[in-house]
């Protein structure tokens, strides 16, 4: 079946509520790019990408341009049965536009699994479905830490993600502080935004030993992967590397002994979608590499997309999806559904999207 055409658009969301990272400050609101693609045969698959200045710098002004419909004929006429060929001249044309890239694969994916009548988990092969997804608290006080913390588990979250990174001892002692204020069954997940040197980031590891923390994501800057490397397994082992995991490149690198984390947290808006992360998470499957997906704050798109992947993965132990629930609205609804923080795809064919009016 071939491409009939492309269509693009962006979308600005506005966030349930402000957060802030140590890296980046505090963000209101976010974009996100919207790819339509058409088959000859009326099936309509969606993308979604979510462009952000770090890292490769891909804006959301340099994604509209990218996505530009005149830039994306070269698809149309093709055969959607061909994604591989597809996927890689795409790899080729966008190369340092991730995010961009990811909008296209995943309608491209939408679109092909459309048209088997078949959810895109099954086309790859499915190993999980459900997993508890881990819901994120933003740099802020103590005390609305502890206030957010008890909304969620209200709602039925069982793992929460603290943003931190300014000061191991402050985190340390925001960590405590939430424990003794939620049930202890609760698991707490902490990204550091590279906000740590070594020293800090194994102070923290032995100040938190009995709060029940399972990882730290991303404790140093996106180049230290040697100040990963050196430091004893105990240690290292609770590292979910994610700014410093890109691309395949970064994944080998990382997964080379002595290896420079436990965990690999692969988004599709860094990876490029979903062509590209699978080729990640295999490499960290031949290293024992556990793998957690994470997200930007994305549509239900991307996100719906992210864990078709991550149902396709042996090694998927851990999710962190939940950016659709920052935003304030949506353009679709469907993809997945959560109960009680477990999240499930839906047996419907594609991502299992439906267009809101």
């Amino acid at each position: 079946m071939k491409i009939k055409s492309v269509n693009s658009w962006r979308e600005d969301f506005g966030l349930v509520r402000p957060y802030t990272i140590a890296s980046k400050g505090t963000t209101y609101e976010v974009a996100n790019m919207i790819i339509e693609i058409e088959l000859e045969n009326g099936v309509k698959g969606l993308g979604s990408g979510a462009p952000t200045e770090l890292g490769e710098g891909e804006t959301i002004k340099v994604s509209e341009d990218a996505l530009q419909a005149s830039k994306l004929h070269w698809l149309v006429g093709k055969e959607i049965e061909s994604i591989e060929e597809l996927s890689v001249e795409l790899r080729n044309i966008m190369s340092d536009l991730p995010a961009s890239r990811s909008a296209i694969d995943i309608a491209l994916y939408d679109a092909l699994s459309l048209s088997k009548n078949i959810p895109l988990v099954d086309l790859f092969g499915r190993h999980h479905y459900e997993l508890p997804t881990s819901i994120t608290i933003g740099i802020k006080s103590i005390e609305e830490s502890i206030e957010e913390a008890h909304e969620y588990v209200g709602r039925g979250f069982k793992i929460i993600k603290l943003k931190t990174g300014f000061s191991a001892e402050q985190d340390i002692a925001t960590i405590r502080k939430l424990r003794e204020n939620i049930d202890q069954s609760i698991t707490i997940r902490v990204d550091a935004n590279q906000g740590y040197d070594s020293k800090d980031y194994e102070s923290f590891i032995e100040g938190t030993r009995t709060m029940n923390v399972e990882f730290v994501e991303q404790p140093f800057g996106i180049a230290e992967i040697d100040k990963m490397r050196n430091l004893d397994d105990k240690y290292s082992s609770l590292i979910a590397a994610d700014e410093s995991l890109r691309n395949e490149t970064d994944a080998k690198l990382l997964a080379s002994a002595p290896r420079a984390c436990g965990i690999f947290n692969i988004k599709l808006m860094k990876s490029g979608g979903i062509y590209s992360a699978l080729k990640i998470a295999s490499i960290a499957k031949n290293a024992n590499i556990n793998l957690m997906w994470g997200c930007m704050d994305e549509s239900r798109i991307s996100i719906a997309a992210g864990l078709h992947a991550a149902f396709a993965c042996p090694n998927t132990k851990y999710i962190d999806l939940d950016g659709s629930l920052d935003l304030a609205r949506d353009i679709v609804g469907g993809g997945f559904e959560i109960k009680d923080g477990v999240m499930r795809t839906l047996n419907l064919p594609g991502l299992g999207l439906k267009k809101l009016t």
